[in-house]
């Protein structure tokens, strides 16, 4: 008999997103003539960028013809693309080598994956609130998960203390879901924290694009001694709109071993073992992101998301609502109001006002009581669920 993984047992019933999915088709169902303002799940909502289309449009044209075909890419990437990551990067004073950086089809496949690296005796810390795939993950592995509460009185950003004994550290800043931004030294105690105690941080650093303010570090390797201790997991996704397109990148230092074993050398194997890579046309696609044009293009679409996350922070602030998050994050987390439970907040808003977000407490238990919203909708839609939000809550504290 073939015997199955029993950690899957151990799993939660549902996917949080999954809940909101059926909850809100169940709405739909019952009143057909609503409109939903979906602030829920953090997809995006306008189209790639011109330079990225003319790229793919290039690529495809490529393997019409037989002197510019391409069938099996490297199992790492493409060098063309890892080079343009290498240069990106060094635009922010880091220096990598393009073998450091491997290409994925997405930072949440690529957060999975990363796992096969450590023994599974390892002790995982998850500062919640937390992308739940996180903790599931690890679940389905059978590792041991310590979970790392934090709160509106640290901001949402937890230090280390030497109560933590972890082998493995995810952190994701600008966070998903609370939009928190750890700083220069923030970041730093957790560098100098895994390195003295041997750990390895997993650093998801999805949104990084979203950040403006230049005293806030994009990528953990501009902090002393992360190239020893820390893999750093980002997307395109998010950053140029390829959630439907997948396509990241995973960066991790040769510096980077433990027990004798070289992390970097060990991913190269898996990866060459395990995949077969991402196709051209996509590579193709994300190099044309890090090029001058790309760039412009991709931070005009992030501004539009930032000045939905502007109408939502002014409809918070009219409310006398606490929030974090919005400016340098496509996610404001909130306080939801008169003491509601956060799927009890969900409820409200979904039958009241047809807005739909995220319950706080599918990130974590320190999440409930809190709420988040995506700032990735259109912009109409954006400022009328702001304005029904205003509406329906004023007339709640009236």
């Amino acid at each position: 008999m073939a015997l199955p993984n029993m950690y899957y047992a151990d799993l939660k019933d549902s996917y949080l997103f999954y809940n909101i999915a059926q909850k809100t088709g169940a709405y739909l169902e019952a009143n057909p003539d609503k409109h939903l303002y979906r602030m829920g799940i953090g997809d995006v909502s306008l189209p790639l960028c011109d330079a990225v289309i003319k790229a793919l449009h290039e690529a495809v044209d490529d393997q019409a013809a037989k002197e510019s075909f391409h069938g099996y890419m490297p199992e790492c990437g493409a060098p063309f693309l890892r080079e343009a990551i290498a240069g990106y990067y060094a635009q922010k004073g880091v220096a990598l080598s393009a073998d450091e950086v491997f290409v994925s089809s997405g930072a949440s496949d690529e957060l999975g994956d990363m796992l096969d690296l450590f023994d599974r005796s390892n002790t995982v810390l998850v500062m919640e609130p937390a992308y739940p795939a996180y903790v599931d993950a690890n679940v389905m592995a059978g590792r041991k998960i310590q979970h790392l509460p934090a709160s509106r009185e640290n901001g949402f950003l937890p230090a280390p203390d030497e109560s933590i004994q972890a082998d493995i550290i995810y952190i994701c800043s600008p966070n998903n879901p609370t939009g928190a931004v750890f700083s220069r030294d923030q970041l730093q105690a957790w560098v100098d924290f895994a390195n003295k105690k041997e750990a390895v941080i997993l650093f998801d650093a999805a949104y990084e694009a979203f950040i403006e303010e230049d005293t806030l570090p994009h990528s953990i390797f501009e902090l002393e001694g992360a190239r020893t201790c820390a893999i750093e997991i980002c997307s395109l996704s998010k950053t140029a709109g390829f959630t439907g397109t997948r396509l990241g990148y995973t960066v991790i230092p040769k510096d980077l071993s433990r027990n004798g074993m070289n992390l970097n050398a060990m991913w190269v194997r898996n990866r060459t073992t395990k995949t077969n890579g991402v196709s051209y046309i996509i590579q193709k696609g994300g190099a044309a992101v890090f090029t001058p044009e790309g760039q412009k293009q991709i931070h005009a679409n992030i501004q539009v998301y930032k000045r939905n996350a502007k109408v939502l922070m002014e409809a918070l602030d009219t409310l006398g609502i606490w929030y974090c998050g919005g400016k340098n994050a496509p996610y404001i987390w909130m306080k939801c109001p008169d003491g509601m439970g956060s799927w009890e907040f969900f409820d409200y808003l979904l039958k009241e006002i047809q807005v739909v977000g995220t319950p706080g407490e599918g990130f974590g238990a320190c999440g409930e009581g809190y709420f988040r919203f995506s700032t990735f909708g259109s912009p109409e839609d954006t400022k009328e669920a702001a304005r029904r939000l205003v509406a329906l809550l004023g007339k709640k504290e009236g």
